[in-house]
């Protein structure tokens, strides 16, 4: 039996203890994918604790159907685009630079530099894109499950997962010539 249907009906029957298991099950993954769509720690962190507090508001009125986790992506996608119209940026500054040398990580400024390029080439790319790409290769999500996400077709996932490669190999490319 799905253990989501079971956690829901508990929630339902207003068990605590099923609204902290089914948070902690998907909390990490929804905080992955709200930092690859905001690019800053804190705000994914709002935008993942925004986006269970919308997935409980609406709980009374929510038909588990065993997608749970994608009903919390479909939330979680909206919050990021909205968060994403707003404000735009890409945190390299010196004090962070600073922070991270101080806190003993291996070369901050090259992995702090790197993920910037591959933010910045991440975020040229076209939304339809970049979600399937931040779905399949950072969320882990297997092709089928991507296809299932966005409610698209399994070779429609396939054909944008290869358009977004060549896509980031050029841009990145490009960075390297610089």
């Amino acid at each position: 039996m799905d253990t989501d249907f079971l956690l829901i009906r508990k929630m339902r029957q207003g068990e605590e203890e099923a609204f902290d298991a089914f948070v902690h099950k998907y909390y990490g993954e929804i905080l992955q994918y709200c930092n690859w769509h905001c690019f800053d720690r804190g705000y994914a962190e709002d935008l993942t604790q925004e986006t269970f507090l919308r997935f409980f508001a609406g709980f009374s009125s929510y038909e588990h159907r065993g997608k749970a986790k994608q009903y919390l992506y479909t939330i979680a996608g909206n919050l990021c685009k909205n968060f994403y119209k707003k404000k735009k940026e890409y945190p390299a500054d010196r004090e962070e630079l600073e922070g991270s040398r101080q806190s003993g990580e291996a070369d901050p400024a090259g992995r702090l530099v790197e993920k910037v390029a591959v933010e910045q080439a991440l975020a040229q790319l076209p939304e339809e894109l970049y979600e399937v790409t931040v779905l399949h290769y950072f969320q882990g999500l297997k092709l089928k499950e991507t296809a299932e996400m966005l409610g698209i077709s399994l070779p429609l996932v396939k054909y944008r997962i290869r358009q977004a490669k060549e896509k980031l190999e050029e841009l990145l490319g490009k960075e390297e010539k610089r």
